[in-house]
């Protein structure tokens, strides 16, 4: 009698974690696709500059993307420059798609190193970015990670 009270006590609730577990999964889940629309200087309100960055989610999913929370850095040269989170967002319908607006303080220090990196490459065509975001669904559902890489070109427009 006492190795069915043990295996009830021990094995029945694992198996009761195990069932909620999966049923948070989602079959055919695909990761949403995050693009960066826009980008600008906001008035300043102290020593470091801020920047409005905004995203464009698209939801390819049968269930809303309700967002609790995203944490962004953007790098410039290889130099951490935006950093920044944001916890009121908006709901991304299933099948649909919305934007996002987040706003940035520019790390100060890292801003010096770049500026001193680009003075000395006296007239760069381009500048490497990067964009790393963790955009948190909830707790059941995986953190949807987004890394965009590219260049800014600096020449005159063609």
């Amino acid at each position: 009698m006492p190795n069915s009270r043990l295996f009830i006590l021990t094995v029945v609730p694992i198996l009761i974690t195990l069932l909620v577990g999966c049923a948070g999964l989602q079959p055919g889940y695909e990761s949403p696709s995050v693009t960066v629309s826009s980008f600008k200087a906001l008035p300043g309100k102290g020593a470091a500059p801020r920047f409005e960055i905004g995203l464009h989610i698209v939801n390819p999913n049968r269930t809303d993307l309700a967002l609790r929370g995203v944490a962004y850095t953007i790098t410039l040269e290889g130099h951490k420059i935006l950093t920044g989170v944001a916890n009121d967002l908006p709901v991304i319908e299933a099948y649909g798609e919305g934007n996002v607006i987040l706003a940035g303080t520019v790390s100060l220090f890292n801003s010096i190193a770049f500026f001193a990196d680009l003075a000395r490459d006296k007239n760069p065509d381009a500048l490497s970015y990067s964009l790393d975001a963790k955009l948190d669904p909830g707790t059941l559902s995986p953190i949807i990670r987004v890394n965009k890489k590219g260049t800014l070109s600096l020449g005159p427009a063609q």
